[in-house]
This record gives structure tokens, C-alpha cells and sequence, in this order.
């Protein structure tokens, strides 16, 4: 396969490999591949997302929030990241 790049991408490929943390420009174009293929992934599940949230909608599952409980769902929200965050620090052993 041949690949032409633009100067300002051969330049950053040149960059990446001075660095040291790259030994060869293939392993940059490698790791932007991969970077890509990650990021596509993660669009995809965002979209799976977004579509099954607008057909629960459709099915009435959904709860609509207002100023008289908008502080639950704050308070909720914070809780399960507080939760979230300890269950964390225990598994990484840090704090």
C-alpha cells in the first residue's frame, strides 16, 4: 500500500517518531489507526445510544423534570458518581 500525506501530516509523523516514543513513521501511521478505529467504535455505541433513548422515548419511558425536582435528580446523579469514584479509589488503592 502506498500512502501520500499532506507536508503538515508528514511533518507531524516525522515529529511523533523525534519524540523517541515511536521508532519508525509506520508505527505512528499504526497508532492513528488505531486511535481511529477506537474513536469510530465509540461513535457507533453513542449512536446505538441516542437511538435506543429516542424509541424509549417513543414507548413512554422516560421521567420529566422540572424546577420543583430537578435537585433529586442532582442530588441522584451526584450520589452515583460519589459511589462510583470510592468504589474507584478502592481498586486503585489511591486517596
Amino acid at each position: 500500500m502506498n500512502i501520500s500525506l499532506t507536508p503538515e501530516l508528514e511533518q507531524l509523523v516525522d515529529d511523533k517518531v523525534k519524540t523517541g516514543l515511536y521508532q519508525t513513521a509506520s508505527e505512528v501511521i499504526h497508532e492513528g489507526l488505531r486511535l481511529l478505529r477506537e474513536r469510530d467504535q465509540r461513535v457507533e455505541a453513542l449512536r446505538r445510544d441516542v437511538r435506543a433513548g429516542f424509541e424509549a422515548v417513543e414507548r413512554g419511558e422516560f421521567t420529566e423534570y422540572d424546577a420543583s425536582n430537578i435537585k433529586e435528580l442532582a442530588d441522584h446523579i451526584k450520589a452515583r458518581g460519589r459511589k462510583r469514584l470510592a468504589e474507584q479509589e478502592l481498586k486503585t488503592g489511591t486517596r
